[in-house]
């Protein structure tokens, strides 16, 4: 498969968009995903991927690093088109889920759910670090899935529900392709030399 970068474009234009919030004063507020307003502007359930909190830098860096990073991936594994399907939708059930959950939300950090979520269902045994500590990406993710559910009855002002939307999304995504993107391993067989063959081996190549 042709491999198109759609994972770092997204990266790119994110982060054009994110200058641009601070250019145009109410680029975030016309393209917010409002919950109460969802039926009048329903364009804002795509458009609020692509702008982030302009008083709190790491949440753009961080939703753009694990994009880069797992996107890119998992853009390898499945190819471009089924992607971009996948990123897109997640954002949207995320955003579902935002709407029944928040008054407002912006923010890509349901659609990488998704996209983390899917990875943990094709490729389970990928190592990731969590702080300092390497572990397979299934469990990664279970561990992230623990902590947003928590996170569910804590105040703040994160989206938890949405991510978990998205997360949920991009677990049936990679279920649905599991059979035809599945890793495969295979056993490497054993064999057992003698001395004798050792010996014979020995002359004749050193």
């Amino acid at each position: 498969m042709k491999y198109n970068w759609y994972a770092i474009k997204l990266v790119i234009i994110t982060v054009i968009v994110f200058i641009l919030q601070f250019m145009i004063p109410n680029l975030t507020d016309e393209f917010a995903l409002i919950s109460s307003d969802i039926f009048s502007r329903p364009w804002t359930i795509i458009t609020y991927m692509f702008l982030h909190a302009t008083d709190y830098l790491p949440h753009i860096l961080y939703n753009m690093l694990a994009l880069a990073l797992f996107g890119s991936i998992l853009e390898k594994v499945i190819g471009g088109r089924k992607f971009l399907i996948l990123y897109f939708a997640s954002g949207i059930v995320a955003g579902i889920g935002s709407i029944l959950f928040y008054e407002a939300s912006i923010g890509a950090s349901g659609a990488i759910f998704g996209v983390m979520g899917a990875l943990a269902v094709l490729r389970p045994r990928m190592s990731v670090w969590i702080g300092y500590v390497p572990m397979p990406m299934f469990l990664a993710v279970v561990l992230w899935a623990i902590g947003n559910f928590v996170g569910l009855f804590a105040p703040g002002g994160i989206a938890y529900a949405a991510h978990l939307f998205g997360l949920g999304f991009g677990l049936f995504y990679g279920f649905v392709y599991k059979k035809e993107y599945e890793e495969v391993h295979t056993n490497r067989k054993k064999y057992s030399i003698d001395k004798k063959e050792i010996e014979e081996w020995e002359k004749d190549w050193l």
